[in-house]
């Protein structure tokens, strides 16, 4: 398990061996398979590694939604602490309390605004909308609410934009809609999926200091779930690396950029370009590919890929160890 070692520590998220499947007339597919993390208030953790590893299944996982059939929670607890505190898995997915946690106290970015946000309305209208179904405000109130947002998320001509349809926007823009919309209920965490893919590195960034600067302001915690280990360096508190549905290695970001210990989470950042590496290699791959999400692996699901594998990573499953406080790894030969 997980555990936040760093003082006066308040955790607003605990969870606890979770596993979400996928039951498919092909196999049983195990995107989620035992995940621990706990997450503070006012801090950011970013949920990294490949496409498929269950980064988006995990998030998807506290929002409650799963679409099922065929995906499940089977096991595990998602333990939100607030107002008395309540597990998330127990909950009816569309149930009024889990409806009132989604989008009030747990709010999501997706990747792509242009699929999340409602064509046939104006971007006030869909920010107002949240408001009012989370908030005991009537329509005047919550129009005003939309345009506060608007204004925090620094949106060129608010008060135009607000009357707006998503396709009269940039790019940038809609992803800003979908920051204020998520945040305009002041939620205790904010999940960002992806939230900068698909911008230019430009927009990227004032995206990225726009997060900061609300965090600042409204105190949330953030997962941050990306591949690219640029914006976790520049956002993340923690780190927790994902492979094949588990966690292999979790620490703060300054420890998990400078001393990683799991060959995965080395392997990642050597993969990384680096303007000015010098050497024969530009960039050191990950040898091998991702084992078949149906395939049933008895030990380290990344040994078959590993420089440092031994007889017992390929028969035993590793479970995390403490490296040092703080410092876990799931790996026999550290």
């Amino acid at each position: 398990m997980i555990e936040v070692n760093h003082q006066d520590a308040h955790t607003v998220l605990d969870i606890k061996n979770l596993k979400t499947y996928f039951f498919l007339d092909s196999g049983t597919v195990r995107a989620v398979d035992g995940v621990d993390i706990a997450l503070d208030r006012n801090t950011t953790l970013g949920l990294v590694g490949e496409s498929g590893c269950g980064k988006s299944v995990t998030a998807m996982s506290v929002m409650r939604l799963i679409q099922s059939p065929p995906g499940r929670i089977v096991e595990g607890e998602i333990l939100f602490h607030h107002n008395g505190g309540v597990d998330i898995a127990t909950l009816d997915p569309r149930g009024s309390e889990m409806r009132n946690i989604r989008g009030g106290e747990i709010a999501m970015v997706f990747q792509e605004p242009m699929t999340s946000l409602n064509p046939l309305y104006t971007v006030g209208k869909q920010i107002a909308e949240s408001v009012q179904l989370h908030q005991n405000v009537g329509p005047k109130e919550a129009l005003d609410r939309a345009l506060e947002m608007l204004y925090k998320v620094q949106m060129s001509d608010p008060e135009q934009r607000l009357h707006e349809y998503p396709h009269q926007l940039s790019g940038g823009m809609r992803q800003r809609v979908m920051i204020a919309l998520a945040l305009s209920c002041n939620p205790s965490i904010l999940i960002a999926d992806e939230p900068t893919t698909a911008l230019d590195v430009t927009v990227q960034a004032q995206i990225l200091d726009l997060m900061r600067e609300l965090q600042d302001d409204f105190g949330s915690a953030i997962i941050m779930i990306t591949h690219n280990l640029g914006v976790v360096s520049q956002m993340a508190d923690y780190v927790a690396v994902m492979y094949l549905g588990k966690i292999v290695e979790y620490a703060d970001v300054q420890t998990v950029f400078h001393h990683p210990v799991h060959p995965y989470t080395i392997g990642l950042l050597n993969s990384v370009p680096v303007f000015g590496r010098k050497g024969e290699k530009v960039l050191i791959p990950i040898e091998g590919m991702v084992p078949t999400p149906t395939e049933i692996i008895s030990g380290c699901a990344f040994a078959p890929r590993c420089p440092r594998s031994t007889e017992r990573c390929e028969r035993e499953q590793p479970n995390l160890q403490q490296v040092e406080p703080g410092h876990q790894v799931a790996c026999w030969t550290f």
